[in-house]
């Protein structure tokens, strides 16, 4: 599962993608720093505490108490990601693209290299500057933008990252339009869902996606006779409902602590998945709290200069203003819109695969080392085939870690489950 961040240059996208996954990037003030992507994971809190607060319960009760090892109480071993006060970190993949100029899909910009850098997103989280600070190529304009010229420009951005994603699927969908037409005409509807897939597949087009896709473009443009003579305008309207489809986008409103007034209210009312953030503050609180100044959990409006921790003027005045910033926006806004997107659109549960479904341990001995990031609705052979293929292919049964219950293949997996897989 991957996560694109997009938009044009020099509105913040690899601050954002530094901020999320604390790996050094080039951040600069000039268009194109980011030529080809930036690949990382950011570590997201799930929703549900981890379960070792269960285990460590069960183990108190039974006499058995575990000593605190300075994480809150948490007695898991995570592989990847961390646990602190029973709160576990998944990993989730992001992507940051380069830069997107109006005229990408008729080549300006890095043109297509850059369209096809999306082709394995999931989700989009387009990155604008709400302070109104860049012009539409992204060249620094400075802050001297009005309340109405930042939210023109941030609508601007918004309409142009549409446009041009539409303009691409419908040169695909172009290419090669005759056999299209013709497959409406000989096989109606479902031919012609196939003949969109077959164009999409490198998208990641499935044929129940092109259905939905179809779908709501059939309720716009209802008549489908004579589709060789579908302008292209019509066909701009079902690559709009393809895009929707195979490309949901989130708008992060950066540089939501410059902004003036009322202008991130104003979007948040014209835009359904608009997050204000500042991926600049992100970053510094992050960076200090790494460096052990302060004590910041990602996320929080809040954080705390850690008890005997000696700073400068210059550092305590630069905390100030940090701190102003999460209170106005209540936060950053980074790890809000990463939740959202995570686990609201893209429907995402955490699950905890075990070898020992009574200790809830590995092999080694190791504590619910791993959480799985999953579909909603996964069944248990399909998680098990997420494990390693081996145990898909002998697949003979699961068990349920709290319950004991044994559970069959297409047992429907739920948010926190624990569960050991049974295989040849």
């Amino acid at each position: 599962m991957r996560i694109g961040l997009v938009g044009k240059p020099n509105v913040g996208k690899s601050t954002f993608f530094a901020a999320s996954t604390l790996i050094p990037v080039d951040i600069a003030n000039y268009p194109f720093c980011t030529i080809e992507p930036n690949v990382g994971f950011s570590f997201i809190p799930s929703r549900r505490p981890c379960p070792c607060k269960e285990l460590r319960q069960r183990l108190e009760q039974d006499g058995r108490s575990k000593l605190d090892d300075g994480r809150g109480g948490s007695i898991c071993n995570p592989r990847t990601g961390s646990c602190k006060g029973y709160q576990r970190y998944v990993p989730c993949m992001l992507v940051d693209v380069a830069g997107l100029v109006p005229g990408a899909s008729q080549g300006r910009g890095r043109g297509n290299a850059f369209l096809s850098d999306l082709a394995d997103c999931d989700a989009l989280i387009h990155v604008i500057d709400v302070a109104g600070t860049t012009d539409s190529e992204g060249n620094p304009t400075g802050l001297n933008a009005t309340k109405e010229q930042a939210i023109e420009q941030a609508l601007s951005e918004v309409t142009f990252l549409v446009d041009e994603i539409d303009a691409w699927i419908l040169g695909l969908i172009k290419n090669g339009w005759s056999r299209g037409a013709r497959r409406i005409q000989a096989e109606g509807v479902k031919g012609f869902t196939q003949f969109l897939q077959e164009r999409l597949s490198g998208l990641g087009a499935t044929f129940p996606l092109c259905q939905r896709a179809y779908d709501a473009f059939a309720k716009i443009h209802k008549d489908i006779s004579a589709p060789w003579d579908w302008t292209d305008d019509i066909l701009t309207l079902l690559a709009s409902s393809l895009r929707k489809q195979l490309f949901p986008i989130f708008v992060a409103g950066n540089k939501a602590d410059l902004a003036p007034e009322g202008v991130t209210e104003h979007l948040e009312s014209l835009l359904p998945y608009f997050t204000p953030c500042s991926a600049e503050t992100e970053l510094a609180l992050r960076q200090a709290n790494k460096a052990g100044y302060i004590h910041y959990e990602t996320g929080s409006s809040t954080f705390e200069l850690n008890r005997g921790q000696t700073v400068s003027e210059a550092q305590r005045k630069g905390l100030s203003v940090l701190s102003e910033r999460v209170i106005k926006l209540q936060g950053t806004g980074i790890m809000k819109i990463l939740d959202e997107v995570l686990f609201d659109e893209l429907s995402r549960i955490v699950v905890y695969p075990v070898q020992d479904e009574n200790q809830w341990t590995d092999g080694d001995g190791n504590v619910l080392p791993d959480a799985f990031v999953v579909q909603n609705g996964m069944q248990a052979k399909q998680l098990a085939y997420k494990v390693h293929s081996d145990l898909g292919d002998g697949f003979i049964k699961a068990v349920d870690g709290r319950t004991r219950r044994t559970v069959g293949a297409d047992h429907e997996l739920s948010e926190g489950d624990v569960l050991r897989i049974h295989s040849k």
